[in-house]
């Protein structure tokens, strides 16, 4: 009866005209659909994440510059230079944790609005930055500038992966957000290559002051292309505006809102957002998330999936990478390659960064998630230990293949773990929790980068070598924590993720074994409106459905 009625109200709400006049009026201000709103979507997605790059390259080859290094003489010391990168990363932590707080209230679009411009005051975050930096005179003062470029930052990418998942289809949710992570390479090999360019302007502080300011393009295109985007179907849906959302989402399909793949789509959208406890309906507040239910189970399993996205990015950071991206002038200097040669190396491996990068476009949905993780995390465990094993050695020979490894672990980390844990957490994450949880898990990002940005320098200096072990150690703890707990998503929407957690949870099994089977009714049908608790009925074999009011108020003790 219940059921009945539900689908009564369903098709009701089609043919009510109040609220047909709402989506055609949300429709007339989008000028792009179909293709075009999806190549605009990814551009954006796409410079932002240039940026993200540039800001992580352009430091590694400035560190060494004598013009640089008289303005901050501080950079000669290990510490000093270590926590110069460092910074950077505590103010990207700080923007993801302001992500908390306005993610879900300002939504995706005008968070990265915020991260790259605050569009009630035309000032750009990141702007603002890279202008102090580059007119920086003293070492306190390009430490704030880089904190407040880490601030934009940071709101950029908690928010830009968890945006361009939400506004993707399934078939091609990995590609598309995989090309962002190879645009972080992109950003790389281009900030390199820059700082190359001016290395031979030596007799001037534009040496370092170019390279710096030149970011601010990637800004400015980001924040005077963002208008032309909708904002995210699933936010909309979240709080209380199901017309816009419809809208946005005809719009991504090119199709009219009638049509039956756009009432799929809607429908399992408001489905996930009834099933989280999120509302349709504007007058009601319930939208606000608390942070307490990070720590719920259930059907929902929110504190398995929040730690599932706080953990991957954890283990991008512990893999060593960014021993490489922001030293890598250095640790070429170190194999004994002069510095002209050094920078040389530093761009080209930056370029072949980003084209190993490309081929992880092709591989994740077909592939699959877990595949290319444990790929990467088994050839980047044997390289470090490979190149602890060079170190050691301590000859020239050794020195050339040391150089050379330092490519191939960069060709692992690109096809593995690149784009992954951008991707990743922005699918394991039901909606209510999806922006609170991308914000902790790219906290999570930001705090190991600065642990690992932090120590490389001292590190070398006290162990040398024995750095590659430690890190080998950590690649080989990663796998088998890949391999136990970690779903796969590859094919499916974000709201079938649900249907699998919950499934997992009503069969007492593990979500790994559930990911992997192919009978997985998809969100929207009415046997998976059964295993969420939408409708009553049997389950995988159960007689009954938990009633949701008991078992979703368990918290993890």
């Amino acid at each position: 009866m219940l059921n009945e009625k539900a689908e009564i109200h369903h098709r009701e709400e089609w043919l009510d005209s109040t609220f047909v006049n709402e989506v055609q009026a949300a429709s007339e201000p989008m000028k792009l659909r179909g293709r075009k709103l999806k190549a605009t979507l990814s551009f954006v997605a796409g410079t932002g994440f240039i940026l993200f790059g540039y800001d992580q390259g352009v430091m590694s080859a400035l560190l060494t510059a004598n013009q640089f290094e008289k303005v901050f003489p501080e950079v000669k010391h290990p510490t000093l230079q270590s926590f110069l990168v460092a910074i950077y990363e505590i103010g990207c932590l700080s923007g993801a944790l302001l992500t908390l707080v306005l993610g879900d209230k300002f939504g995706r679009k005008r968070t990265i609005a915020l991260g790259a411009c605050t569009t009630d005051t035309g000032c750009l975050i990141m702007t603002i930055g890279a202008i102090i930096q580059a007119a920086s005179f003293s070492y306190a003062q390009i430490i704030v500038a880089r904190i407040i470029t880490g601030v934009g930052n940071g709101l950029n990418t908690s928010t830009v992966p968890a945006y361009h998942a939400e506004c993707s289809p399934p078939h091609q949710r990995g590609s598309l957000i995989m090309i962002e992570g190879s645009l972080i390479t992109l950003g790389i090999m281009i900030s390199y290559w820059i700082d190359f360019a001016f290395f031979w302007a030596s007799g001037s502080s534009a040496q370092w002051r170019a390279p710096i300011a030149l970011q601010i393009l990637f800004a400015l295109i980001v924040a005077f292309a963002l208008p032309l985007l909708p904002e995210s179907p699933r936010w909309l849906m979240k709080v209380g505006r199901p017309a816009e959302a419809l809208a946005v989402i005809s719009a991504l399909e090119d199709k009219p809102y009638t049509d039956s793949v756009v009432r799929t789509t809607f429908q399992a959208v408001k489905e996930a957002v009834t099933l989280e406890g999120s509302t349709v309906d504007k007058s009601d507040s319930s939208v606000k998330v608390s942070l307490s239910e990070l720590f719920t189970s259930g059907r929902s399993q929110n504190f398995r999936r929040v730690a599932l996205g706080v953990i991957i990015q954890c283990f991008q950071q512990i893999t060593g990478i960014n021993l490489i991206t922001y030293y890598a002038t250095i640790l070429f200097e170190r194999l004994g390659i002069n510095d002209v040669k050094s920078r040389i190396l530093a761009a080209c491996n930056g370029t072949e960064y980003f084209l190993a990068s490309l081929a992880a476009i092709f591989l994740i949905d077909r592939v699959g998630r877990r595949k290319l993780m444990l790929f990467g995390g088994i050839g980047q465990c044997l390289t470090m230990v490979l190149l602890a094993v060079l170190g050691s050695i301590n000859n020239s020979a050794a020195d050339i293949a040391s150089a050379v490894l330092l490519f191939v672990f960069n060709s692992f980390f690109a096809v593995g773990w690149l784009g992954m844990t951008w991707l990743y957490p922005a699918e394991i994450v039901g909606l209510r929790m999806r922006g609170p949880a991308n914000a902790l898990s790219t906290a999570s990002n930001w705090t190991f980068n600065f642990l690992v940005v932090m120590i490389t320098g001292p590190a070398f200096q006290n162990i040398s070598w024995g750095t590659y072990i430690v890190f080998a150690a950590l690649n080989a703890f990663i796998v088998p924590i890949v391999y136990f707990f970690f779903p796969e998503t590859a094919g499916r929407s974000l709201e079938d993720m649900d249907v699998v957690f919950a499934l997992a949870y009503l069969e007492k099994v593990s979500p790994v074994a559930v990911s992997l089977r192919k009978d997985i009714p998809p969100a929207g049908s009415p046997e998976a409106e059964r295993i969420l608790g939408i409708r009553t009925g049997p389950v995988s074999g159960s007689e009954k459905t938990l009633p949701r009011e008991v078992e979703d108020n368990k918290q993890i003790p």
